[in-house]
């Protein structure tokens, strides 16, 4: 007679992958994958890669972190589930055989069943790259926001994002359509950082509201621009004026730049910080911005 195995013999053979994951964003609307769209998700190229090395069961890719249509990662983090015979150690270079190259595996490694990409995380990193010269740049555009009207006072929106440290609300940075059921959340770190025209935003914390880094650089420029004083950014986030937040920055400035855990799961190289700085060896700023109004 026929016994069906048992759900405990069905997990012993499986095996938990994670990988560290990067993509290029301008291909792909968004991680997720979508019902219908012209352009295909990281998620569904990723499984199909995945399924043709590991057949014999559904596959399912768990991301860390859902990017946004034309979002960069260069350190996203990503676990399936396999039963094949292919070791943690050649999932990598198997996978980017069968990517395409807007896709790249840097590293994979076994992790217990129990443990998850998203749900085992305790923060994620998001850098925002700008372009503050007067002149366009081709090999910058893919990767940047071309702001060229005035120089940014990064100054000023430094001192804006030095007030997000903590728990808060951040309602007013959040898109329509999320389906979290609260929208507070705990930002470790922010800063800005100016290198001659180019200038770096990095936002860490324990989650990331939908759509909320790009509305909050949009405020953020309007800051380093002299159109919204950093009281007035505060005033903003911490009434959660959502109607006053308008301007979304676009998304191929914005890189995941890496999911962090209790745990080192990777080597520095395979993840830390894998997106490259910039550097420009001359500067052509814009004019400077208009003082802010005394009554302001």
């Amino acid at each position: 007679m026929f016994k069906a195995p048992s759900p405990e013999a069905d997990n012993a053979s499986l095996h938990r992958i994670a990988i560290s994951l990067q993509y290029e964003g301008s291909f792909f609307c968004g991680w997720q994958r979508q019902q219908q769209g012209r352009k295909p998700s990281v998620q569904a190229v990723l499984e199909k890669a995945i399924a043709a090395l590991d057949p014999h069961r559904p596959i399912q890719a768990i991301a860390a972190g859902r990017t946004d249509s034309g979002v960069h990662a260069s350190g996203q983090v990503v676990h399936f589930d396999c039963s094949g015979p292919i070791p943690a150690s050649r999932w990598a270079p198997a996978l980017n055989g069968r990517l395409p190259s807007s896709i790249r595996v840097r590293e994979a490694i076994e992790r217990p069943l129990s443990w998850h990409a998203c749900y085992s995380a305790v923060y994620r990193r998001y850098r925002y790259t700008i372009y503050n010269g007067r002149r366009p740049n081709l090999f910058l555009a893919p990767w940047s926001w071309h702001r060229y009207q005035k120089k940014l006072d990064d100054t000023a929106m430094n001192q804006a994002l030095s007030e997000l440290m903590g728990e808060h609300d951040f309602a007013a940075f959040q898109r329509a359509g999320s389906r979290r059921a609260h929208s507070r959340t705990t930002v470790h770190d922010a800063k800005v950082e100016r290198n001659g025209d180019l200038i770096t935003v990095e936002i860490q914390a324990s989650g990331f509201l939908y759509g909320m880094v790009r509305l909050l650089m949009g405020q953020l420029i309007a800051v380093g621009e002299h159109r919204l004083t950093p009281h007035q950014f505060e005033q903003r986030w911490r009434e959660r004026r959502r109607d006053e937040v308008r301007e979304a920055a676009p998304p191929h400035g914005l890189c995941l730049l890496r999911a962090g855990y209790p745990e080192i799961l990777f080597s520095k190289g395979g993840w830390y910080d894998c997106q490259p700085r910039f550097s420009l060896g001359a500067c052509d700023p814009p004019p400077d911005p208009q003082p802010w109004p005394q009554n302001k």
